[in-house]
């Protein structure tokens, strides 16, 4: 049954002093997702998308849409850009410098509520994709969320996803948000050196850092939310995470073009479930591997379950979303979310169909 989604997407006020930094991102990103693999050649219809970590598996579909040549075969030109957290994609998409992003879908609630009408229009996922890793040093002081009491915890970004769902897990287990310090750390190299160095006791993060992490012996994983069973256990349900949202204006006016997106990546979580990590990876740009092709396709392998096959909205996933977020966030837990105008299943049933 198609339903309609508008969604609510509004900059939050202490990120406007990013813009400057999304504009450099944007330049540095845009030359390496329009290299090679059948990408945007400057043909087509030209759509900008940003995405929070271009890297990053939870992330994948974007860039491996473009490597399989699923863009440009529908007639578009697809020009991907990246930043390192989801919150600043989802900036870039409210300001207007992108048509759409790929972040996660709690942001089309929390901007609900903000004024802005934003909607998911392809669901990638219905896990988070996100572990919490404990450094080694800091393994002995933290065994569950219930720890997270006085410590450092790392996220991609205040506001983020990791931000939400950290504060979620703490606020579950009796932490209040403020007892301990959340810590903006992004992911890769940058997340991995505040572990070993201390500047955080634990953080969230996904692979391929996760998988770099273990393999550095760095730290050990507290929980792994990369599987609907994760999920499920961690956050009480599916939570529909990594997706592609758009402005429902937008969408509006745009239908033909967001139905050639729609099709290239259907098409492509198709592909994903029918080839093996090592086939996935093997498609990838060859710097995501980072030098180590074997740890790479075994990061693709652990994040692999949390991705949908029709880019659908799981059922009762909306309603997780916003009894996790309810749970902390005090605009969304004294304010009435209508979950239906925060995604569309139009254009991924026509896709599928």
């Amino acid at each position: 049954m198609r339903k309609s989604a508008r969604f609510a997407a509004s900059a939050v006020a202490g990120l406007l002093a990013l813009s400057s930094l999304t504009a450099c991102a944007n330049d540095a990103a845009s030359s390496t997702a329009n290299s090679g693999g059948g990408g945007g050649g400057g043909k087509g219809e030209h759509v900008k998308i940003m995405v929070g970590g271009l890297d990053k598996v939870i992330y994948m579909p974007a860039m491996l849409t473009q490597r399989l040549g699923y863009f440009s075969a529908e007639g578009l030109n697809v020009e991907l850009l990246s930043e390192p957290a989801g919150v600043q994609a989802e900036t870039a998409l409210v300001s207007g410098q992108v048509q759409g992003a790929v972040g996660f879908y709690d942001h089309t609630l929390d901007l609900q509520v903000k004024g802005k009408n934003v909607e998911s229009v392809v669901q990638f996922s219905h896990a988070p994709g996100e572990v919490e890793v404990v450094s080694s040093k800091a393994a002995g002081k933290i065994g569950s969320s219930k720890d997270f009491k006085g410590k450092k915890l790392g996220v991609t970004g205040l506001g983020s996803s990791t931000d939400f769902l950290t504060k979620y897990l703490a606020v579950k287990n009796g932490v209040n948000v403020n007892e301990f310090s959340p810590v903006a750390v992004g992911a890769g190299p940058t997340f991995i050196s505040a572990l070993q160095k201390g500047s955080i006791d634990a953080g969230m993060t996904t692979d391929p850092t996760v998988a770099t992490i273990l393999d550095k012996k760095a730290g050990k994983i507290l929980l792994d939310m990369r599987t609907p069973e994760g999920s499920q256990a961690a956050l009480g349900g599916p939570y529909p995470s990594s997706s592609l949202y758009m402005q429902t204006d937008w969408v509006n006016g745009h239908k033909d073009t967001v139905q050639k997106l729609a099709n290239a990546f259907v098409k492509t979580l198709k592909w994903m479930s029918t080839h093996s990590a090592s086939e996935i990876a093997a498609k990838m740009p060859a710097d995501y591997s980072q030098g180590n092709k074997a740890l790479y396709a075994e990061a693709i392998k652990s994040t692999l379950p949390m991705f949908t096959k029709d880019g659908v909205m799981p059922a009762d996933g909306p309603a997780t979303v916003e009894k996790v977020l309810k749970a902390f966030n005090p605009n969304i837990k004294n304010a009435k979310v209508d979950l239906s105008k925060t995604f569309t299943t139009e254009f991924v049933e026509k896709a599928t169909g």
